[in-house]
């Protein structure tokens, strides 16, 4: 298949599958289960499996922290990134499923299974979805030593000096990995893809100019685009953004097709007790409704979700089957 037909088919499915499964905020749990009423009696660990300064990071603290503050015990955030989120995830696959253990994973969760060949995990066997916590737009920024100003000045320098631009990503298999994979197909180009161990790093070294351009989740790029230190080209999703309307599209700024949001969810250990994650789930579900949390999470470009297990769950097995199609589409294969 020729490159302009495959950028065309996957722009198709993508935008075929998004509109299949967008989920509709504050679903509310189904579940009668009984409260579990001697838990939790110590601390909770949550697992985020970047390094501080992402968006997991962020979604995950301001969780953890009114988690805290309603249960009387501590929720307590470890970050251990690495291999594009799977050191930290394998960390809690392999934990006591003992309502003590979680993580906060991102849209890699889904995107690894068809990236690694021998992931240290089943994806879908070893973890209990607990909630799809926040969704958001990514947003395409660059240095400020690119001269350029626009997305098709940008397609057109790299089209002019292929392989001279390099992108940055939180890891292999991250969503920025996979919306810069996604723009060089569509738009065309050849970029050199430098992954780092989570959004915090990836970002000194986007400003300090040693890498290119980046396609983070907005709500950790808006800070460095409105102080001047990075430059916005584009948000990713359909529409634009609420907290950045000056931004347009990538289909406004000239790349029709291309949409891609990320999440922020919450897993469990296979085999915790179902009455656990669903007692979690629903004090998620109130948390999400408080006002100052709403605003909060808004404020950083991300909505408020707290889907619950099932749909989680659903949602998690139907972008495994997404990314595979679009893998086997476009050829994609992870970095040497």
């Amino acid at each position: 298949m020729k490159s302009g037909n495959t950028s065309k088919a996957l722009a198709a499915f993508l935008v075929s599958f998004l509109s299949l499964h967008q989920l509709s905020p504050f679903a509310a749990t189904d579940s009668k289960l009984p409260t579990p009423v001697d838990w939790p009696t110590k601390t909770v660990r949550i697992v985020v499996p970047f390094a501080p300064g992402g968006g997991t990071d962020y979604v995950a603290r301001i969780t953890a922290q009114k988690l805290t503050e309603r249960f009387g015990q501590t929720f307590l955030i470890e970050n251990k990134p690495g291999a594009g989120g799977v050191t930290g995830t394998d960390l809690i696959a392999k934990s006591k499923p003992d309502g003590y253990n979680f993580v906060i994973v991102s849209g890699s969760h889904t995107i690894n299974p068809n990236l690694y060949k021998n992931l240290p995990y089943e994806t879908k066997k070893d973890f209990s979805p607990v909630s799809n916590l926040v969704m958001g737009p990514g947003i395409l920024v660059i240095n400020n030593t690119l001269k350029v100003n626009s997305l098709k000045e940008l397609i057109s320098y790299a089209k002019n000096h292929p392989g001279e631009l390099s992108f940055a990503s939180s890891g292999n298999g991250s969503p920025p990995h996979l919306g810069g994979e996604l723009f060089k197909a569509m738009a065309g180009i050849d970029l050199v893809h430098i992954p780092y161990k989570g959004n915090g790093p990836a970002y000194n070294d986007l400003i300090g100019g040693q890498v290119s351009l980046m396609f983070p989740n907005i709500a950790t790029a808006l800070p460095y685009v409105k102080s001047g230190k990075l430059k916005a080209l584009a948000v990713t999703s359909r529409a634009r953004s609420k907290i950045a309307p000056d931004i347009p599209t990538m289909i406004e700024a000239g790349l029709d097709g291309y949409e891609l949001s990320s999440w922020f969810g919450m897993l469990a250990p296979q085999e915790t007790p179902i009455n656990i994650i669903s007692y979690l789930h629903q004090e998620i579900y109130k948390i999400y409704q408080m006002q100052e949390i709403r605003e909060k999470l808004l404020s950083q470009g991300v909505e408020p979700i707290a889907t619950n297990p099932h749909e989680f769950g659903l949602q998690i097995n139907s972008e495994i089957e997404y990314w595979s199609k679009t893998f086997k589409l476009k050829n994609l294969k992870i970095d040497p």
